[in-house]
């Protein structure tokens, strides 16, 4: 089989793993070498400055022993299979880039023999790029469950993230839909933290010291596929952020690839909690917010209808409003219509002036959703209302209460 036709089979099959994004690296071109890494990003994403930034996105084999009931390259699948050779994925990086396609590489696979053949093959990839070709892009590789520790130590040392994917929330739908183990996934897992961890305390002491997976580590965790609710996915993502230290956790909605009867029957694929999730997911990296205050056992579900931090202040009523004066930076976080970059030029002007209706547009509130929530001076930030704050905080939360289909207009995008 021809290099052609190979790209074209792995490539496709590679489109179902979405934890691939921004670099948040800066590795230098080596010297007479080609590429560098830059903490702007890469894969089909947006820089600050406008620039689409885009990566070879490939499998290395999409042969597996393993038969996930989920994938569509499971081993009873009746799919073309084609594979790789270290050599031919350096030179389509190199010659791709060369071209200017692309400034990276991300490069997962099918587990073919066993995970260390495996794991040995994507690290001699990233080595040979590296040591060979000289080639200072950024590259992305997928740890594979089961591998042994020096294996993935190594694959760490030459690429800029690593990354396993959990796969699924719990221990039982793995045991369900797959024949992998929770062990085989959670140790890879914490050695790479551990290393990035003593990778940066070495560089503390020794400059020239390798970096270690200086992007960091990620996961995937597919959504819609097992009955678990959404409570218990904001949970394990907490959950891997603390101990793991990871970067980010990507959702991705569950596709129908099979038959299978374990599976659920979807017309689509849960697209809009796909796109809650990931809400929630901002909610706790950015916005201070513990998993058990965007959902707990009596609401498991995000809300269809409107944004996690509306849903939220709708059942906080009794915090708000606010004083945009005088009201800490936290506070002003969990206002909605209010982001990371507006809470921080409030801070700012506030020193200087006293904030109205008009200069909090300016600034980029979206007073469209924060106008119920703020006040100056005890004063509503209504334009043009007289009506005493109590009436329309009376009003706001009975309607959302009587009516829960009108909750959306309240807080219009």
């Amino acid at each position: 089989m021809d290099i052609e036709k190979k790209l074209q089979i792995l490539g496709a099959a590679a489109k179902y793993d979405v934890s691939c994004s921004s670099s948040g690296s800066r590795r230098p071109a080596p010297k007479g070498g080609s590429g560098n890494g830059v903490a702007a990003g890469i894969c089909h994403s947006w820089a600050d400055d406008g620039r689409c930034i885009s990566l070879l996105k490939t499998l290395f084999t999409n042969v597996c022993i393993h038969d996930c009931a989920y994938c569509v390259n499971r081993r009873s699948n009746d799919i073309p299979r084609a594979a790789f050779t270290v050599d031919e994925i350096c030179e389509l990086t190199m010659e791709f880039y060369r071209r200017n396609y692309i400034e990276g590489l991300f490069l997962s696979s099918g587990v073919m023999r066993n995970a260390d053949y495996t794991m040995e093959r994507l690290m001699l990839v990233a080595k040979k790029l590296r040591d060979e070709h000289r080639f200072g892009g950024y590259i992305h590789l997928k740890a594979i469950p089961g591998a042994s520790r020096e294996l993935i130590r190594q694959a760490g040392l030459h690429a800029d993230r690593i990354s396993v994917n959990i796969e699924l929330p719990t221990e039982r739908s793995l045991l369900l839909l797959t024949d992998k183990k929770k062990e085989d996934i959670m140790l890879p897992m914490g050695e790479i933290s551990s290393a990035i961890v003593e990778n940066r305390d070495e560089r503390k002491h020794l400059r020239s010291a390798p970096r270690f997976a200086p992007a960091g580590q990620s996961t995937q965790l597919i959504v819609g596929a097992t009955p678990e609710n959404d409570h218990q996915i904001v949970r394990l993502s907490e959950g891997l952020y603390t101990n793991y230290g990871l970067k980010r956790v990507y959702y991705s909605a569950f596709v129908p690839v099979s038959n299978d009867n374990r599976l659920p029957a979807l017309a689509t694929p849960p697209l809009l909690r796909e796109h809650r999730l990931y809400q929630a997911d901002w909610l706790m990296r950015y916005y201070g917010f513990a998993a058990g205050e965007i959902l707990d056992d009596r609401s498991p579900f995000l809300d269809e209808e409107m944004d996690p931090k509306s849903a939220w202040a709708l059942r906080n009523m009794h915090l708000f409003p606010i004083d945009i004066q005088t009201a800490p930076y936290e506070s002003l976080l969990r206002v909605p219509g209010i982001g990371v970059k507006s809470a921080q030029r409030i801070v700012i002007a506030r020193r200087q002036t006293r904030l109205s209706y008009d200069d909090l547009k300016k600034i980029g509130v979206v007073m469209k959703r924060a106008k119920h929530f703020l006040t100056v001076g005890g004063r509503m930030l209504l334009p043009g209302s007289g009506r005493p704050l109590r009436l329309i905080r009376r009003d706001l939360v009975t309607r959302a209460m009587l009516d829960p289909s009108r909750q959306l207009s309240l807080f219009p995008a």
